[in-house]
């Protein structure tokens, strides 16, 4: 959420005239992110985020959009984006296509507990079953083709350990049979800093701007890295049987999820390893950029290959 794209005062009120949300009292922009621009924005009426998209193509916008909308109509804490005056969810400021989204109440948190966790999980897996029938698909610009161009691009900034742990990663991801694996829409980057709370209790999800057609189990798992050993916790504590279970009493894993869990978690650890090799050594420019170190990642990879986190 770096400002890629900085926007005036007066830019930003000529852009929320566009809607019925009063106007403009004072904003600020977001420093943490590496994908798009953000601001916290204040007006007469609320308080918003607005973001715009740097690299998302255009044509996919509506997708996460409308992902968001049905969450949130369905009762789940998702941020629900503000119509224009005119209907549309989608507009434009500074040469970048823009959505504003109410923005919800609480922050990230560092360090979650069994309680924060559980909940993280319960809601993951009702998303899932809301979505399960949404009309429209979009692939993951994050795949395996995704990986192995960008393990090119990398490899040569690695030290011989490392492009040896990428080139055998990929190849056992390759043989992974993914296809019997129930899917639909699927966050993709739900971290710590994409969910919300007002202390113990879950109050949004934020940021879909990953969102795509995908197995539900590596959405699990991309979660699981973060919220548990990310965050410090044993993989035999209580922090993450919390998540496991609560996800489970929404979805329960089938057998042939249980059987990939190992690769779901080696896969998830490769895809964040693999973006922040990227973003560490190619950054892009920006008013308030913020890079992730990759490290973590590759730690990660090494322990999920050499151990298995129990279901």
């Amino acid at each position: 959420m770096s400002v890629f794209t900085p926007v005036s005062a007066e830019e930003l009120s000529l852009f929320l005239g566009e809607y019925r949300v009063g106007d403009l009292v004072d904003y600020q922009g977001i420093a943490e992110g590496i994908e798009n621009s953000n601001f916290f924005v204040r007006t007469t009426t609320n308080r918003f985020v607005l973001t715009l998209f740097e690299r998302t193509p255009e044509a996919d916008l509506p997708y996460f959009l409308a992902v968001m909308g049905q969450l949130a109509e369905a009762g789940l804490p998702c941020a629900a984006p503000v119509h224009r005056r005119d209907g549309a969810v989608l507009g434009r400021l500074n040469g970048r296509p823009a959505a504003l989204v109410a923005r919800l109440r609480g922050s990230g948190v560092v360090v979650p507990n069994a309680a924060q966790v559980a909940q993280l999980g319960a809601v993951l897996g009702q998303m899932h079953l809301a979505l399960a029938e949404f009309a429209t698909q979009r692939v993951s610009d994050r795949g395996l083709d995704w990986m192995q161009a960008t393990a090119a691009q990398v490899a040569p900034d690695l030290e011989a350990a490392g492009r040896a742990l990428l080139q055998d990663e990929l190849a056992c991801q390759q043989q992974a049979d993914w296809d019997a694996l129930p899917r639909g829409v699927i966050h993709a980057d739900l971290f710590r800093d994409n969910a919300l709370y007002d202390e113990d209790r879950l109050t949004g999800l934020i940021d879909f701007y990953y969102a795509c057609d995908g197995a539900w189990l590596y959405d699990l798992a991309v979660s699981y890295n973060d919220w548990v050993l990310n965050a410090g916790h044993p993989p035999r504590g209580p922090v993450g049987q919390a998540l496991l279970q609560a996800y489970q009493q929404a979805r329960p894993l089938l057998p042939a999820e249980r059987a990939l869990w190992n690769m779901a978690l080696r896969r998830a650890a490769l895809r964040f390893w693999l973006s922040r090799l990227a973003d560490w050594h190619y950054p892009r420019d920006g008013e308030l950029t913020y890079r992730k170190d990759p490290v973590d990642f590759e730690r990660l990879l090494r322990w999920h290959r050499e151990n298995d986190v129990p279901l």
